[in-house]
């Protein structure tokens, strides 16, 4: 009996170690603050790109705003800082760019979400946004949704975008 005790007590001081470890992890601007354009992707399923159509190598295409880079990236910034849990890492050099942490309402998880401000042509702009998680294999979706729900409520008007012309 007394050997199960200690094995239990050794296993809650080994989770609070775990959960202190992750509620006290500095966001550490050096290693999160990435351009959303040219960040390593890690091909493990706990992050999601949303960036322009052109680009290849995301999750989604970014829609585009009647708005210029600099309205958008005011926009995004209020309605990142109006999240719950979520806080400014890093901003620049580009004004245009910043890098938000997200962290879970239970255990604090964090997850890293850098955006940035492009130019669209004829006063329009489109984002490039980089949403991840710092622990695990997997986020269940919760990157993704979470970039879904921030483009819902950009408080811009989005750019009618004319269709390609049939052959």
């Amino acid at each position: 009996m007394n050997i199960v005790l200690g094995i239990l007590v050794v296993i809650i001081v080994l989770a609070a170690m775990g959960a202190a470890l992750v509620r006290l992890s500095s966001d550490d601007p050096a290693r999160w603050h990435v351009d959303p354009m040219t960040a390593a992707r890690t091909g493990a399923p706990n992050d999601w790109l949303l960036a322009p159509q052109s680009t290849a190598v995301a999750d989604g295409a970014a829609p585009v705003w009647q708005a210029t880079p600099a309205t958008l990236m005011q926009a995004i910034d209020a309605l990142a800082l109006a999240q719950p849990n979520t806080a400014l890492v890093a901003r620049g050099p580009d004004p245009l760019m910043a890098t938000y942490v997200q962290r879970s309402a239970l255990m604090r998880y964090p997850d890293y979400i850098s955006v940035r401000a492009l130019p669209a042509g004829e006063g329009r702009a489109t984002l490039a946004i980089f949403s991840r998680s710092r622990y695990g294999q997997s986020d269940l979706g919760v990157n993704a949704k979470r970039v879904s729900a921030w483009l819902v409520a950009i408080p811009l008007p989005q750019a009618a975008i004319p269709l390609p012309e049939a052959d």
